[in-house]
């Protein structure tokens, strides 16, 4: 092998590392999407943000947080056979009810067996946190679909995590309800951060004008920062996907869907660790590393 042909190989494996995953530094990225009211899309918004995520080469699970009214699976055409129940009830290990969905993505089903946290003893909740807190070394990002609206399950996920999204569409009523959504977690939890996605927008400037108005009522009267992480245009092909139990990202990537929620989500991974946590108040941790999600989700189950 000549000079050249080496120098050739080198430059070539380096640009193949430059192009591929960051590494990653510490715990996984923990982005809670959640809506002010049901129906805006938010669980479709989630599934295919992991995807993309995926394309990406990143590590991706999903949880869904709505605790007995598990879809995520349904979306994908999974049949899983095993769920969070059977890791309560000691029947299976966490690792083993895991699903495998496309890019990679692994998929968390809740199931319909399980309570609301809110309903667990304190004893279940700890055996819970402590099960899911095994899978944080493997993640770059875990993604929580929660419930929509204010019930303390939706608080409770949002206040715990590192960012929160909130999915809105141009309705009235979802604007007024991601607003007050935004206002009990900011009153209650004393979060100051939050990122907007505009669903189902007519065209960009829609998305725009809905951003314009969630964001002046939150710095008048909330005080809180608000980003724009994008908007998502309506498109039919979203719902051809549904019917076929597949993601829209996997089916339909170049549909204009398809393309903003592959925008969304580079502009949320080139964000990394520059995109601001919020702050909400202290939960337990040792003085070495910061707390977990789990960590943080369990001190929010003792002290509310």
């Amino acid at each position: 092998m000549d000079q050249a042909t080496t120098l050739r190989q080198i430059v070539k494996s380096q640009r193949a590392q430059e192009a591929g995953p960051k590494p990653r530094s510490g715990r996984p990225r923990v982005i809670s999407i959640t809506s002010g009211k049901g129906g805006v899309g938010k669980t479709n918004i989630v599934l295919n943000l992991g995807l993309a995520l995926g394309r990406l080469g990143r590590k991706v699970l999903v949880l869904d947080a709505d605790m007995g009214l598990s879809n995520l699976d349904v979306l994908l055409g999974l049949t899983p056979r095993y769920t969070l129940e059977h890791v309560m009830n000691g029947r299976k290990d966490i690792l083993e009810i895991i699903l495998t969905g496309p890019e990679g993505v692994r998929i968390l089903p809740s199931g319909s067996g399980i309570s609301e946290l809110s309903e667990m003893t304190f004893e279940q909740q700890m055996f819970l946190f402590k099960e899911l807190s095994r899978i944080e070394d493997d993640l770059d990002y875990l993604l929580i679909d929660t419930g929509a609206g204010i019930s303390s399950n939706v608080l409770r996920f949002n206040a715990s995590a590192n960012e929160v999204v909130v999915v809105a569409n141009p309705e009235p009523t979802s604007i007024t309800d991601a607003y007050a959504l935004m206002k009990l977690l900011a009153i209650k939890y004393h979060l100051r951060d939050f990122g907007l996605i505009a669903n189902a927008v007519i065209s960009a400037r829609d998305g725009d004008a809905l951003y314009e108005r969630l964001n002046g009522v939150c710095t008048q009267f909330l005080q809180v920062n608000l980003a724009f992480l994008g908007a998502v245009p309506f498109d039919a092909n979203l719902r051809k996907a549904v019917r076929q139990q597949r993601a829209l990202i996997e089916l339909y990537p170049a549909s204009p869907a398809g393309k903003s929620l592959s925008e969304i989500a580079a502009r949320l991974d080139r964000a990394g660790a520059s995109t601001p946590a919020h702050v909400s108040a202290p939960a337990p941790a040792p003085a070495e590393k910061p707390a977990s999600f789990w960590d943080r989700l369990l001190h929010w189950q003792k002290v509310r």
